[in-house]
């Protein structure tokens, strides 16, 4: 199927953001933006929990329960991510390089399920990794999986309403069209806050020596 003119542009987008995000987490290397590569080493799993603040929310073992300023663990399987019933502590907590990956990893998948899947998966349905690798493995699995959707759709799509009906955003009232802008949206901006925290670990938690 022909890529419609309209979703080309927000297509390109979302590639280049992917990219530079998963280089960001995996290395070797990372364009800096001028075309220069600049070296980076995989994300660890001291890094990926790393609490910089008191009161993070963060992704913690089921069996440990929710953080002190959470109220229960999101997901399945052996890890959970912090969260509490709407409406959310104001401010919000602070949250972790693993929260916010997993946030987003779990809204790529979910979209990708109610845009051209199984239309049921809900946030209690996605597991949550507990370390780095399976973190940056799952993420692009799941833009993997939304690229699929993408793909997936037609230019008749791209203005129906309701052609995702994930449910935690405003994609049943929007056309598909509005719906792919914002998921770009969000991974340009989770991508940033991400790649921050992975400069503030490497100045302000490196070991000394």
């Amino acid at each position: 199927m022909a890529i419609p003119d309209r979703l080309a542009p927000l297509l390109a987008e979302f590639d280049f953001a992917r990219k530079r995000l998963t280089d960001r987490l995996s290395g070797p290397v990372v364009n800096s933006g001028n075309g220069t590569d600049v070296p980076v080493g995989p994300m660890t799993d001291a890094e990926y929990r790393w609490e910089p603040a008191p009161g993070c929310w963060s992704v913690r073992r089921r069996a440990d329960g929710p953080g002190p300023a959470a109220a229960l663990l999101t997901g399945t399987g052996e890890w959970g991510r912090d969260t509490s019933p709407y409406p959310h502590p104001v401010p919000p907590p602070f949250t972790t390089l693993a929260w916010r990956l997993t946030h987003l990893s779990e809204l790529l998948a979910l979209r990708a399920d109610h845009t051209n899947g199984t239309r049921s998966l809900t946030r209690d349905d996605y597991r949550i990794p507990g370390d780095a690798a399976a973190a940056i493995a799952d993420f692009d699995a799941s833009a993997g999986a939304w690229r699929a959707a993408l793909l997936s759709v037609d230019d008749k799509d791209l203005d129906t309403v309701g052609h995702c009906s994930y449910p935690h955003g405003g994609d049943p009232e929007e056309p598909f069209l509005e719906v792919v802008w914002w998921v770009n949206q969000e991974l340009l901006h989770h991508g940033a806050e991400i790649a921050l925290l992975r400069d503030l670990y490497r100045v302000l938690d490196r070991p000394a020596g």
